[in-house]
């Protein structure tokens, strides 16, 4: 007797469940698709820099380029502390033993900065110590979190707004939504936009003739930051 009753419940919960979902279907609805895009300028520039002894002429081991190295950003008035951290998964030099029995050491640090000229003054005053193993390894905004969620307003706002001009011809209103799909991804353009003239980012020297006195900001492309969201609205 339990048994059946515990059947006759189920049965009941499950017409209940497609009553609702039949109720959800028939009901007349609009579903638009809104947009929003924005152009947010990078204020986060990770740059990779590999010291090693074998990129060295002179042979200078890499605790005295690393010394070079330190000296250099603080006459930048970069905040070590804040912006310069090892990515090896110890602090201490990585070594390695070539087939010719010498020791080569290398250490790699990641440097945050905040905009496209002070990575050039990176590139030149490092390149001017014999440090020129460096590159751009990921350009991004600090705030890009809370930047989404305002595209993703705005396309929301965007989508009522045509829901509201494609039935006013028809004399109908727009009630509530019923569904919202927040279509991903957010498509975001971190490339630099090309090479600075008499500049590259890894091994060559010819940042040693550019002029301190006269350099150029590398320029990057603005991340473009895109919102699609489907939303059905009740029509009345």
């Amino acid at each position: 007797m339990k048994n059946l009753s515990l059947i006759i419940c189920l049965i009941f919960i499950s017409l209940c469940g497609m009553a609702q979902q039949k109720n959800f279907i028939d009901q007349p609805y609009l579903e638009v698709t809104g947009s929003a895009d924005s152009l947010v300028t990078p204020n986060e520039i990770s740059i990779k820099i590999l010291l090693a002894e074998k990129d060295s002429k002179d042979k200078v081991s890499v605790e005295d380029l690393e010394i070079k190295m330190v000296n250099a950003l603080k006459t930048l008035g970069i905040d070590l502390d804040k912006d310069l951290s090892t990515t090896d998964i110890s602090s201490n030099f990585k070594s390695y033993l070539l087939k010719n029995k010498d020791i080569l050491k290398t250490k790699q640090y990641m440097l945050k900065v905040s905009d496209g000229l002070t990575a050039s003054k990176v590139f030149i005053n490092l390149e001017q110590l014999g440090i020129s193993n460096t590159s751009i390894e990921k350009v991004t905004h600090s705030n890009l979190e809370n930047i989404k969620n305002i595209i993703r307003t705005k396309a929301v706002e965007n989508a009522r707004t045509r829901a509201l001009a494609i039935v006013k011809p028809l004399q109908q209103n727009i009630g509530s939504a019923i569904q919202i799909s927040d279509n991903e991804p957010y498509y975001m353009n971190q490339q630099l936009q090309g090479r600075v003239a008499g500049i590259t980012l890894r091994g060559t020297n010819s940042m040693q003739e550019v002029s301190l006195a006269n350099i150029p900001k590398i320029e990057f492309e603005k991340i473009n930051v895109t919102a699609n969201i489907q939303v059905k609205f009740i029509l009345k």
